[in-house]
């Protein structure tokens, strides 16, 4: 079994920056691919960001594109999500989450472990 731990979140004006730091339990982090998705009140879980292996291939959505810096250190079992230029749509609950595979996912059903999330709130 993996944990995984998020933190970070918090309340931020509109404009801001955040970071959000996920740690994992085991090593098997450094041969998995990695990801953030978010989900808000009302809506599904939608996929933010991902990361391969050595963390030379980031993907993300077009919503943060530009946005948002996905990293990952292998050596500490843990990832991070920059959030700069944050807008009110961002807010959401944050997750982090593992693939155990080496080819990097968009759908959060390709994904074996979760974190409990941590919220970002980003006021207006």
């Amino acid at each position: 079994q993996v944990q995984l731990v998020e933190s970070g979140g918090g309340l931020v004006q509109a404009g801001g920056s955040l970071r959000l730091s996920c740690a994992a339990s085991r090593s098997i982090f450094s041969i998995s691919t990695m990801g953030w998705f978010r989900q808000a009140p009302g809506k599904e879980r939608e996929f933010v960001a991902a990361i391969s292996l050595t963390g030379s291939r980031p993907y993300y959505a077009d919503s943060v594109k530009g946005r948002f810096t996905i990293s990952r250190d292998n050596a500490k079992n843990t990832m991070s999500l920059q959030m700069s230029r944050l807008k009110p749509e961002d807010t959401a609950v944050y997750f982090c989450a593992l693939r155990n595979n080496i080819m990097v996912a968009t759908n959060r059903e390709q994904y074996d472990y979760w974190g409990q999330g941590t919220q970002v709130t980003v006021s207006s």
